[in-house]
């Protein structure tokens, strides 16, 4: 028996069902097009096989749909994790994370990696991977340098795991200029201390630099200014070594320049004593 008007309300129920639908695939493909990094062609989902998504993210990225590429090497990760293919896509991950500016799931990308594959030829790629991503936030000396730290570790990881690898003259130059953050960010407490007439505190800073970061940037300032402090605290000892090392290595610095004449308003001048920790230091400076 067929109730009255029960094949009207199926047949009402139906449209509804049919424009709610229609409704939500043009919303759907409106924001697809309105964004030129979305695959449109596999909004259907991703069922195709591993290779295939892998040789799509690939060409994804080739074409500079970095988002999208990332998205097809994520899916081949979900969808068979211990495959060659999901192996590859990890790394690839791990770059077009990077690429994207999405540092921490680059780092998170390849530090998997390379818990997985510690051995395999993509393994020094993925490390360096890793280090450029700490590099890249890496603040100005005002601000917190825990970066710069962790770059140093990162790449610290290039050069002594991987020495043959491509990757490690850049690693070099990356662990320097992290290095030369971390000495700028302890001659600015210095300076800071020393403003304060904190001579002590304002020493400890600058001798941190001259013993940890001898081979930086900020090394000529960090011994001059040593010279300027041991000379208000009337260490005259001290200030008469600081500027005799900075004289030895920097001769033609204008920071050795300023210590000399400083030393002379007392009648002084560099002299070296050889039981002092900056004349142990100095053996460290290029031109010890």
């Amino acid at each position: 028996m067929v109730v009255a008007g029960s094949v009207g309300v199926k047949k009402t129920a139906r449209i509804v069902y049919l424009t709610l639908f229609a409704t939500a695939a043009s919303v759907v493909l409106s924001a697809c097009q309105s964004d030129p990094d979305i695959d449109i062609t596999k909004l259907t989902g991703e069922t195709e096989s591993s290779q295939t998504l892998y040789n799509q993210g690939l060409a994804n990225m080739n074409a500079g749909k970095v988002g999208e590429a990332a998205r097809k090497f994520e899916a081949v990760d979900r969808q068979n994790p211990f495959s060659d293919e999901a192996r590859k896509s990890l790394v690839m991950l791990a770059f077009t994370n990077y690429r994207q500016g999405r540092n921490e799931e680059a780092i998170k990308a390849g530090k998997r990696y390379l818990s997985l594959y510690p051995g395999s030829e993509d393994a020094a790629y993925a490390q360096y991977i890793v280090g450029l991503a700490y590099w890249k936030q890496i603040p100005s000396v005002t601000q917190d340098q825990r970066a710069s730290q962790q770059t140093i570790e990162a790449m610290q990881a290039v050069v002594d795991n991987y020495p043959k690898s491509e990757y490690v003259e850049d690693a070099q130059a990356k662990i320097r200029f992290a290095r030369d953050q971390l000495a700028g960010k302890e001659m600015q407490i210095g300076r800071y201390y020393l403003e304060r007439k904190e001579y002590i505190a304002a020493a400890s800073r600058f001798r941190v630099v001259v013993e940890k970061y001898p081979m930086t940037n900020q090394i000529e300032e960090a011994l001059a200014r040593l010279v300027e402090t041991y000379y208000a605290m009337g260490v005259d000892s001290e200030a008469q070594t600081a500027a005799a090392v900075l004289g030895h290595n920097y001769p033609d610095s204008q920071w050795y320049s300023d210590s000399y004449k400083l030393l002379q308003t007392k009648g002084l001048e560099p002299r070296e004593n050889s039981g002092s920790w900056i004349a142990r230091a100095g053996k460290k400076l290029i031109g010890a």
